[in-house]
């Protein structure tokens, strides 16, 4: 039978309704967070035992005197947890997706119950509703919503509406028909039959459903937490997946606190609201003989004004601290100015450490942060949407390799911060006769026949599947059991107490090799591939909007004793005091503050230009000198507080962009011959700053063991040695006109040669196959070039002067590029390079290796440190 690809049906609605209708998921976002954030606001802005008093005081007017004390003490209880932040905004996310759920569920019931076809419609759907794992309403939840509160609340309405839909229809077709009939018979209209006979008799059946969805919700927090939605549940997931016994526990009581409280409470909402619920209430008090104190209850009045007093005193107290570390930073540190980051992190060991790190970092220089732990799909979407800024554990190119490609238009990757790492499969020591992967063959009935793996999306759990267990033979002897990283731990542990045979994937570095005798299965056949690197990444713009931070996540770098430790402090410190245990590493190491996140001018850093803050748009294409001149100016913007943005783009959309001012700033103009078609095409709309770099020089060139060729004149007559081509750039380039028209002329070269148009890169790859196969090949090329630093090749003369006189590269910039960039106009006048100096930064940029420009810019900066002052002078 062919396969049934509803799932693929489902991925693309999915997707048409991201594109086509994001406005109304972006509309929704807005208004379900902005009342949670309301709600949050006022159960989350008072002092706690006043909070607490007030619900005391509710649950005296519903419940009586002894539930009153005993909510006092509950709520007490939280807050000496320190956990009265996440309950209030636990209990928010409740009061925000019950109410909602309740406006729905009841009008809903209600048509159900007065409309036979309407309730067999809805039947079904409340069905699926009610048994679809509450999982699965998070995955479109984050898709739409991005990650946060959103997606959390509308799994929870989804999750808890069929009770309040199915109680309210039964209440109302419970109401004795006779009654019904009676009211009717009488001339009552069916508005007032509904409302003066149904729903006063129903309401007890109703209220047990909306009891119901209250609980209901508040079992979603849990789930909400993976979602990032916060409060209680994101403690239990955390604890959950590092294996914290002592916060779920706390955690656990917590919930189970204002879970009973929302029972008790909305189950004694019954009795002030209903007819039949207050004449139960009456006969029970009245039957009582024995601590009638006890029954008491006050009125509403009087319990209102009780819970206005307590209300007005925790405003007051507000108020009265409402100023308190205004003037915390007055030192110079306060570079964010309160501005919020926030970040996310996988609960893996590194990722933890380096993210309660950038946390403490950013807090210190004067930022607001939010951190949420999430899985890796919900934090690479998250990024990706912009609802969290950056995170500091993206395992590349093999771990997180099917995120990075997913979203790797929406993210920019600011570079690693650590590696190598390495993945593997790991035993005990006390394991014999398995050290390699290789000696796992035929012994899967030593370990069961299993392989503890981790989340089934890690990008390691792929690549254990599809090539570890293939390359060595393992498929069909071994399962791989997909967990979560604690559970792993946890199934590791368990087996070393008790001295059990166990393979389970780990990675290097990870805190399991200092504290268990382990040995980490060689590789000889290498399927795991070569070590990756701990990259930090952020969503597009982030640069723009915190060009500070995004400044010094490029720049940072931790080593292996420098990250080990960290992760053994927090380890130390204990569960929910990861950003003590960063406090306290960074005391043992006084100057790394300010090496991580270096203050500006008048705090001890680099000096700010007159016009940091303002924007930067630079332009290039891909010339190595191009590169490297760009890479270089966009480090000492951002050192001197400018914004940056860089775009790469081919000769003719660069200088159109610059003439429409789109772009503002580009460095490699090479005049007067390679680019003058496009300098005499938009030179009225553009700003000639002047020559950083020259003379240059144009040519053919050729390895230097091709014999007999040293001049562009001994080309004639061995074009059948050079297969009759030669190998060019862009035809774009200035440089290719005149070669065409000039210089194959000049030499009698037409027609024995054919010009191949193609790039850069591929001339120079051509150039480097010719000379791994010692084959003759002819290239234009030009200097400076690296080129010339890596392969052993020959200039040809130009006798005649076919190509002209050397150039000047220049420094090309829009109209009004001097009036709106005063001081970097004055710059970029005095720029120059030598060439010494420029061949030296294409050198350390060609080490470096594609999408690291800017770091390795960045280390040859840190090799000349008065370049910056020499380029952009400030001061004086």
């Amino acid at each position: 039978m062919p396969r049934f690809t509803f799932g693929e049906w489902v991925e693309s609605a999915v997707d048409w309704l991201q594109s086509n209708l994001a406005w109304i998921f972006d509309a929704v976002k807005a208004v379900l967070g902005g009342m949670y954030d309301g709600v949050n606001a006022v159960l989350g802005g008072g002092e706690p035992l006043l909070l607490a008093g007030i619900f005391a005081v509710l649950a005296f007017w519903l419940r009586g005197v002894v539930p009153s004390a005993l909510t006092f003490v509950g709520f007490a209880l939280i807050d000496s947890l320190s956990l009265w932040d996440e309950a209030m905004a636990t209990l928010s996310l409740v009061v925000v997706a019950a109410v909602i759920t309740i406006a729905i569920a009841v009008p809903m019931g209600i048509w159900a119950a007065r409309n036979n076809k309407v309730s067999a419609t809805l039947r079904p759907v409340l069905d699926v509703m009610q048994t679809m794992p509450a999982f699965v309403y998070l995955i479109p939840g984050v898709m739409f919503f991005g990650v946060g509160v959103t997606p959390g609340v509308i799994a929870t309405i989804v999750f808890a509406m069929p009770p309040g839909v199915r109680m309210t229809e039964l209440g109302i077709r419970q109401v004795d028909t006779e009654l019904v009939e009676a009211a009717e018979a009488f001339g009552t209209t069916p508005r007032d039959t509904l409302t003066r006979v149904q729903l006063p008799l129903a309401l007890p059946t109703i209220m047990a459903g909306v009891n119901q969805v209250i609980m209901l919700a508040l079992s979603m927090v849990v789930i909400g937490g993976m979602a990032g939605a916060g409060g209680l549940g994101e403690k239990v997931y955390a604890a959950i997946t590092q294996l914290q016994v002592g916060l779920a526990a706390e955690s656990g009581i917590a919930v189970v606190i204002l879970a009973m409280y929302l029972d008790r409470m909305t189950g004694a909402l019954n009795e002030r609201v209903s007819p039949l619920g207050r004449r139960a209430a009456a006969k029970a008090a009245a039957g009582a003989r024995r601590l009638r104190f006890t029954h008491y209850k006050p009125g509403t009045a009087v319990a209102m004004a009780g819970v206005v007093v307590l209300a007005l005193i925790a405003g007051g107290l507000n108020l009265v601290g409402s100023d308190d570390g205004k003037n915390a930073r007055a030192d110079g540190t306060d570079i964010g100015q309160g501005q919020k980051i926030n970040l996310g992190y996988i609960p893996w060991d590194e990722g933890i450490a380096s993210t309660f790190l950038w946390k403490e970092l950013l807090e210190r220089r004067g930022y607001t942060t939010d951190i949420k732990q999430l899985d890796a799909g919900p934090l690479y979407s998250g990024v990706a949407r912009g609802d969290i800024d950056f995170q500091t554990d993206s395992w590349l190119p093999t771990t997180h390799k099917d995120y990075w490609d997913k979203y790797s238009d929406k993210l920019d990757d600011l570079g690693s911060w650590y590696g190598p790492t390495s993945l593997e499969l790991t035993v005990p020591s006390y394991v014999e006769g398995v050290d390699s992967l290789d000696d796992l063959k035929g012994q899967g009935k030593k370990f069961d026949g299993k392989i503890i793996g981790i989340e089934a999306s890690a990008g390691m759990m792929g690549t254990l599947n599809k090539k570890v267990l293939k390359e060595y033979g393992l498929e069909g002897e071994y399962e791989v059991v997909s967990s979560s990283t604690s559970s792993m731990l946890a199934e590791l542990n368990a087996s070393i107490k008790k001295k059990e045979p166990v393979v389970v994937t780990l990675w290097s570095p990870h805190w399991a090799y200092g504290k268990h005798d382990l040995k980490k299965l060689k590789d000889p056949k290498g399927a795991w591939g070569e070590g990756e690197q701990i990259h930090t990444v952020a969503h597009k713009g982030f640069a723009g909007k915190a060009p500070a931070v995004a400044g010094w996540l490029k720049k940072f770098e931790l080593s292996e004793e420098q990250l080990t430790s960290l992760e053994n402090e927090i380890q130390g410190a204990g569960q929910g005091k990861e950003q003590d245990g960063v406090r306290a590493w960074l005391k043992k190491k006084p100057g790394l503050l300010d090496e991580l996140a270096p203050l500006p001018a008048g705090a001890g850093g680099t000096a700010q230009g007159k016009d940091a803050g303002k924007t930067v748009d630079l332009g290039y294409f891909p010339w190595d000198e191009a590169i490297a001149s760009t890479y270089l100016w966009q480090n000492v913007l951002e050192d001197r507080g400018y914004g940056t943005t860089v775009k790469q783009l081919d000769p003719g959309p660069l200088y159109t962009g610059l003439a429409q001012g789109q772009l503002d700033v580009q460095f490699d103009s090479w005049l007067p011959t390679t680019h003058k078609d496009y300098w005499d095409r938009y030179k009225d709309d553009l700003t000639d700053l002047g020559s950083w770099y020259g003379p240059t020089s144009l040519e053919l060139t050729v390895p230097s063991y091709v014999e007999g060729v040293d001049s562009l004149d001994d080309l004639k007559g061995q074009g059948k040695k050079f297969d009759g081509k030669i190998i060019g750039i862009e035809s774009s380039a200035g440089m290719m006109g005149t070669l065409n028209k000039k210089v194959l002329k000049e030499y009698g070269l037409e027609g024995e040669y054919e010009v191949v148009s193609s790039s850069t890169s591929s001339m120079l790859a051509e150039l480097n196959r010719s000379i791994k196969k010692k084959e003759p090949v002819v290239v234009t090329l030009w200097s400076p070039h690296w080129a010339y630093g890596k392969h052993d090749l020959k200039k040809l003369k130009d006798p005649k002067g076919a190509w002209g006189e050397g150039e000047q590269i220049h420094t090309v910039a829009k109209k009004d590029f001097p009036q709106e960039f005063p001081e970097l106009t004055g710059w970029l006048k005095e720029f120059e390079l030598s060439e010494a100096q420029l061949a030296s930064l294409e050198v350390e940029i060609q080490k470096g290796g594609a999408g690291e420009e800017k770091r390795s810019a960045r280390r040859w900066m840190d090799a000349n440190p008065d370049v910056i002052d020499e380029m952009a002078p400030v001061g004086g």
